[in-house]
């Protein structure tokens, strides 16, 4: 993915930032995915010579140069190791209820680009969505494809932990250590709320919201109810309003 950007006010070269599933350090040799090197290849049209960057989701990127480049097959020489932080100090967990049709794809794309640090597709008694046990292994690998590419074009060098969906029930019958734990509701009266600590749940419903029941469960888990504006936002705006109005107020969007 090509990615430009700023840094102390001086625009930096364009580059390519490559996912690669492996260890890596200084002087090695790596030989790409197939689809990651085709991609490079035939889409991004790169060369034997040219700069990229790789990284493996440790926290650190390295610089690399390609060496060959024929076909589907791309190998890369690893050079230096550069340590950047582009991680969020707020650990936003995203409890989002799977919506209809590739809405979640976008879903995990934009959080992931926000910063979010752990992702949980769930399963309400509203969801019009519903899986077995393959279908959501087969939806998992994809959401997890789909943040990598996010990553790739964003500049984080940690990919965002994505489960396996699962009946919202069960998951908040699971401990937790979070301190912190919002649902998004339209009705609530309150429009605000405080964290504590670093680290935030937030909860996301879906077509339909919340049923009576699933919101006393919350509150039962230590949920509080959080309206986000005077408006009834869909699945995907309320999810990504809700991580933008964290960030914005707790983690690396504040001008605080």
């Amino acid at each position: 993915m090509w990615v430009t950007g700023v840094c102390d006010n001086r625009q930096y070269m364009r580059f390519t930032r490559i996912y690669v599933a492996q260890k890596l350090a200084s002087a090695d040799i790596v030989e790409l995915a197939p689809d990651a090197a085709a991609h490079l290849v035939k889409v991004l049209r790169a060369h034997e010579g040219d700069e990229l960057v790789l990284f493996n989701g440790d926290g650190r990127e390295f610089k690399g140069i390609i060496e060959k480049a024929r076909g589907t097959r791309v190998s890369v020489a690893v050079s230096e190791c550069v340590e950047i932080d582009r991680e969020s100090p707020l650990g936003i967990t995203l409890i989002q209820c799977v919506p209809r049709g590739d809405r979640m794809d976008f879903i995990v794309q934009k959080a992931t680009e926000l910063g979010v640090s752990r992702i949980i597709p769930v399963l309400s008694q509203r969801s019009v969505v519903r899986l077995d046990s393959a279908q959501a292994e087969s939806k998992l690998a994809h959401w997890r494809a789909v943040a990598i590419g996010a990553c790739e074009q964003c500049g984080r060098n940690r990919l965002p932990h994505i489960e396996a969906p699962r009946q919202l029930i069960h998951y908040l019958g699971e401990p937790t250590t979070c301190l912190s734990r919002l649902v998004c509701e339209p009705d609530s009266s309150s429009s605000s709320a405080e964290v504590s600590g670093a680290m935030v749940e937030i909860a996301v419903g879906p077509e339909g919201g919340f049923q009576p029941a699933e919101l006393e469960a919350f509150r039962v888990s230590g949920f509080l109810r959080v309206r986000l504006g005077p408006r009834v936002l869909r699945a995907e705006t309320a999810a990504l309003a809700a991580i933008t109005w964290l960030q914005s107020r707790f983690g690396d969007m504040s001008y605080r």
